[in-house]
């Protein structure tokens, strides 16, 4: 098998699931009991906290709230900080801020959709031009999931300051955070990360929040997360997170040249007369969206993993939809829309099975097309 959809999840990392085992196996105590055991089990999730923050330099002047996953992490920012005004998201955003956006509509906000650029990123001069006086967030993200667009937020968050001092800036960085550099700007006020997307389990996520900014309590009880994410800490997947984090930061230079070599290997190897390339060529490393013209993604996906490659047809959380609304909303002719592929690497993929991967890709297409003709 080759598994190249790794923006929907990864292998967790066999070294940061040792790493963790203690919290199974001796620090099992509930970390807001008031004996020793307790004591140092919350003590480890302060560490796992600090260690985490200090890779995105941000244990000055941000804290972080430890959530559930990613979606959980953007609700919060969003439902925690949004009570009247404008919001202003991109056209490129996660379902996990689309739709919140969506409700927040619903609940009497006006909500301002800033257009895309062609390879998925958004149109900074129309996303400025919808901020405004009455604009309480404007939300960026930093990796579009789905064509791996880079958006510069740190940038971005500067520029909508000047405009209105008073937003709050959020950004998702679930698809950027362990694998492209970056810093946390004092523009930033939010920025969330899953840990299941960069070999950590499932289960874990992280919400970023300047300090000083206000972020409501999501969940209530008792009053964990220092009353702002009540529910007992999932210790275990915790310090995972933050074994697997330490390690691609580690390594986040190399391999990022790694495994674009292999992005751009599997799409000089993908046959053109089949295939349109929708991800920029200065995108993430880790992600290549091509469409299979006059094709149907879906059926393509199944064909492929039978044959031992697994691709995706987009973002994972989108793949019950006709289509993508985030690729559509980058201006993607219609005929294109259906036949979208997504191909996404970790540093596990080898340059043998790149190459094995495009040829079985091609093989797959050339049949499929035949058989509709």
């Amino acid at each position: 098998m080759i598994y190249l959809d790794n923006a929907a999840t990864t292998r967790p990392m066999k070294s940061a699931i040792q790493d963790a085992e203690g919290a199974l196996n001796e620090l099992y105590f509930n970390p807001s009991a008031s004996y020793a055991g307790g004591i140092q089990t919350h003590g480890e999730i302060g560490r796992a906290r600090e260690e985490i923050l200090s890779l995105v330099g941000g244990t000055e002047n941000f804290g972080l709230i430890f959530t559930s996953c990613g979606t959980e992490a953007d609700n919060q920012a969003m439902f925690g900080s949004v009570k009247r005004g404008n919001l202003v998201v991109s056209g490129g955003e996660h379902a996990a801020v689309y739709e919140c956006a969506k409700e927040l509509k619903n609940r009497g906000l006006e909500v301002r959709i800033a257009p895309l650029n062609r390879d998925g990123s958004v149109d900074r001069d129309a996303l400025l031009r919808l901020v405004d006086e009455k604009t309480a967030l404007v939300s960026v993200i930093h990796v579009n999931n789905e064509t791996g667009a880079v958006n510069p937020v740190g940038r971005i968050a500067e520029q909508v300051k000047e405009k209105n001092a008073r937003a709050l800036f959020m950004s998702d960085g679930v698809q950027a955070f362990g694998k492209i550099p970056f810093r946390l700007t004092k523009h930033i006020d939010f920025y969330t990360l899953s840990a299941h997307k960069i070999g950590a389990p499932k289960g874990i996520g992280a919400l970023i929040v300047k300090k000083g900014v206000k972020a409501e309590a999501y969940l209530y009880g008792g009053g964990q997360e220092s009353g702002k994410r009540s529910g007992t800490e999932n210790v275990f997947g915790i310090l995972a997170f933050a074994s697997a984090a330490k390690r691609k930061f580690s390594t986040l230079k190399e391999d990022g040249e790694r495994i674009l070599s292999y992005r751009e290997r599997l799409f000089e190897k993908l046959d053109k007369d089949l295939f349109v390339r929708l991800s920029p060529e200065n995108g993430t490393p880790y992600i290549l969206t091509v469409s299979a013209k006059g094709l149907r993604g879906e059926t393509l996906v199944r064909m492929l993993s039978d044959r031992g490659v697994y691709a995706g047809k987009g973002s994972a959380c989108s793949s019950k939809k006709p289509f993508s609304r985030v690729i559509e909303a980058c201006g993607v002719e219609r005929e294109l829309l259906d036949g979208v592929l997504r191909f996404s690497f970790s540093p596990e993929n080898s340059e043998a099975e790149i190459d094995e991967a495009a040829e079985i890709v091609n093989r797959t297409a050339k049949e499929l097309y035949g058989r509709i003709r």
